[in-house]
């Protein structure tokens, strides 16, 4: 018999879902490693101040196998990425409060391989050179002052004082060294300012001589205008990679001076490298790969050897492909399970889940299903979003209401969202408020086209798309014109900002550590977002004027719906003087603003209660906006220039 249903006010309703589960509750999993039947992967915690534990599956036990004093993390090119490698039993990881490279034996304290260095010397993405007993990886050395200088090293396995050996440099960047089944061919990537790694990259191939150097390096694939993802080595020692050349990210095998597609299809099988060790296919035999590829936003998994074969897979979201001994392991998510540790049997096609982001049982009822659309925008142009309608187990929409709609913005923007759950998307549908989740122009998975439609339209076209997201749920009766709202983190938040400064469609809007001042991020980012902007507005300084006009710290004059801040104080990439000034001008006219400023934060947030604290204060600044009072019991939040009788 099907429950009924009773209907109240949107925003008012009580949710199991609540701000401390989603923080507390739920781990960032990342980074799954296979060494024979053994599977490892990375749990960031946030109830442990954000550390992110090294976790072993094996026999159908999960433990930690490092300390609680070590966390796994380097920060290399600063979102870090390939933090750890096992060969054999033997851990190699950095460790994030030196960043100094460890190993870690069973039974064994791990003990450092690299010289104490305060930070200095990074390292990240490492493969194992077995005859030579080193690691071969990417090096970040600080010891010079900025810009730092990138190069792949080898670091010795029993101890290296001298921090490495360069065998190779001479460009901006490097990534994703391999070494050849046989050890004596390397390949890696490459690129340069102000190229982004998804915009164009160099395969590079050198020979490794007896002593360990390399020899005759030569450029076989890429260039500015093409990106490679992923070189990997099959087991019988052919060169593999991903390449957007068609248009689309797909699998080719070089060979002999020669490289072919191995499926052409309008799908994608890489992603923007926006940390290092991603991994989208993997060897299960010879020549066969298991593959995820990516059409229309949502992710699939198939075998490929010639022949074409798609496993069918209940997941929408899947990466860090990994396979050994006639298994593969991943993270995957689907519409209703969490981000998971997968294991999958090749023999069977059957899955095993290992690990779940969140174990806390959630009554199906309160999970709104990912709707994806298509929908018009600026100039002709089609845009994507996937919406979720409200959704919970004994409570809906009056008949005399429709909902209000947050419309996010990814922190991309060349990124992507997907329709797998996400409890911070649930957490507000399970209270009445509908989410359209938006990839805008410049996110990933529709193309090469659709991803460089972004190039010198940053703060316009990204706009274009959530406003053309919001009028189409409006249009299809979904939302509340009077009751728009939009959030973003980092990027997402300056498309936010951008929204609310220079359009009149949204009537409240929230940024996470978003950008405000375009020429304050041209001038003070690290190293690698560096010349990100010559892309996406233009060279700096010569487009000066160009950078002004597109930054809504200078238009706060136009801001008129209220505006919620959060920031990191620690945040090198987005540093607090943004939020700050915006915060000031806002609540200087005498708009209702906040800000919620959290020690120890960087670009973006680890801790536990910090998440707990900024999800329920944006609730609470929604509700006193919109004058709906929300069932939950959160603290205050200061709101400039809002009546403090005003209903909440």
């Amino acid at each position: 018999m099907t429950k009924r249903r009773v209907a109240a006010p949107c925003g008012t309703w009580r949710s199991p879902i609540t701000a401390g589960l989603v923080a507390g509750q739920s781990v960032r999993l990342s980074e799954v490693r296979m060494d024979g039947d053994a599977i490892y992967w990375v749990e960031g915690r946030p109830t442990e101040g954000g550390r992110n534990a090294l976790v072993c599956w094996r026999d159908g036990l999960a433990v930690d196998v490092l300390p609680p004093a070590f966390s796994v993390r380097t920060r290399v090119y600063e979102y870090g990425g390939g933090a750890f490698l096992v060969h054999e039993g033997a851990i190699y990881f950095s460790n994030d409060k030196d960043q100094r490279l460890y190993c870690a034996r069973a039974g064994a304290a791990p003990y450092p391989i690299t010289p104490e260095s305060a930070a200095k010397l990074r390292y990240a993405d490492a493969t194992m050179d077995v005859r030579r007993r080193r690691l071969i990886c990417v090096r970040e050395d600080h010891r010079s002052g900025a810009p730092p200088v990138n190069a792949l090293v080898s670091v010795r396995c029993d101890g290296d004082p001298e921090g490495g050996t360069v065998l190779w440099a001479g460009h901006d960047f490097c990534a994703s060294p391999r070494l050849s089944p046989d050890g004596t061919q390397l390949a890696w990537l490459a690129w340069d300012h102000p190229n982004m790694p998804w915009d164009g990259t160099m395969l590079w191939l050198a020979d490794v001589a007896e002593d360990g150097s390399l020899t005759n390096p030569r450029h076989i694939a890429g260039g500015r205008d093409e990106s490679i993802f992923q070189p990997e080595w099959s087991p019988d020692g052919r060169l593999h990679f991903v390449s957007d050349r068609s248009g689309w990210w797909n699998l080719y095998c070089w060979q002999a001076g020669d490289s072919r597609a191995l499926r052409p299809m309008p799908a994608e099988f890489g992603d923007p490298q926006w940390v290092l060790g991603m991994r989208t296919y993997a060897f299960v035999g010879p020549s066969l790969i298991l593959c995820r590829y990516t059409q229309q936003g949502s992710d699939a998994l198939a075998l490929l050897d010639g022949a074409w074969r798609v496993i069918p897979s209940p997941y929408t979201a899947i990466s860090s492909i990994n396979a050994s001994q006639g298994y593969a392991a991943f993270i995957a998510t689907s519409p209703t399970q969490p981000p998971s540790v997968v294991r999958l049997n090749l023999a069977t096609g059957g899955f095993t889940l290992l690990r779940r982001a969140s174990d806390v049982p959630i009554d199906p009822e309160y999970i709104s299903i990912a709707t994806p659309i298509s929908f018009p925008s600026a100039e002709g142009e089609e845009a994507y979003a996937f919406f979720y309608a409200p959704k919970h187990l004994d409570t809906t929409v009056p008949d005399d209401e429709r909902p209000p709609l947050l419309v996010l913005c990814h922190g991309g923007p060349t990124g992507a969202t997907h329709c797998g759950l996400n409890l911070k998307v649930q957490f507000w549908t399970s209270r009445g408020i509908g989410v359209l989740d938006v990839n805008y122009a410049g996110s990933s998975g529709y193309g090469r086209a659709y991803r460089r439609r972004l190039n010198g339209r940053w703060g316009i076209a990204d706009v274009d798309d959530c406003i053309g997201g919001a009028r189409y749920a409006v249009a299809q009766g979904w939302a509340d014109p009077q009751r728009l709202m939009i959030a973003g983190s980092s990027a997402g938040g300056y498309t936010a900002l951008c929204a609310l400064a220079f359009r009149d469609v949204f009537s409240a809007g929230a940024s996470y550590y978003g950008v405000s001042d375009l020429e304050a991020l041209a001038r003070e980012t690290h190293k690698f977002e560096s010349h990100y902007l010559d892309g996406l507005i233009g060279p700096y300084p010569a487009c000066k004027e160009q950078y002004r006009a597109r930054s809504p710290r200078y238009f706060a004059d136009r801001i008129r719906a209220p505006v919620i801040f959060f920031q990191g104080l620690d945040d090198p990439v987005v540093p607090p003087a943004q939020s700050e000034a915006m915060f000031r001008a806002l609540r200087n006219r005498g708009v209702p603003t906040a800000y919620l400023a959290f020690e120890g934060e960087q670009h973006g947030f680890r801790k536990s209660e910090h998440i707990q604290r900024a999800l329920e204060a944006e609730l609470y600044f929604y509700g006193r906006v919109f004058g709906f009072q929300p069932a939950d019991q959160v603290a205050a939040v200061k709101i400039e220039n809002l009546d403090e009788a005003a209903p909440c």
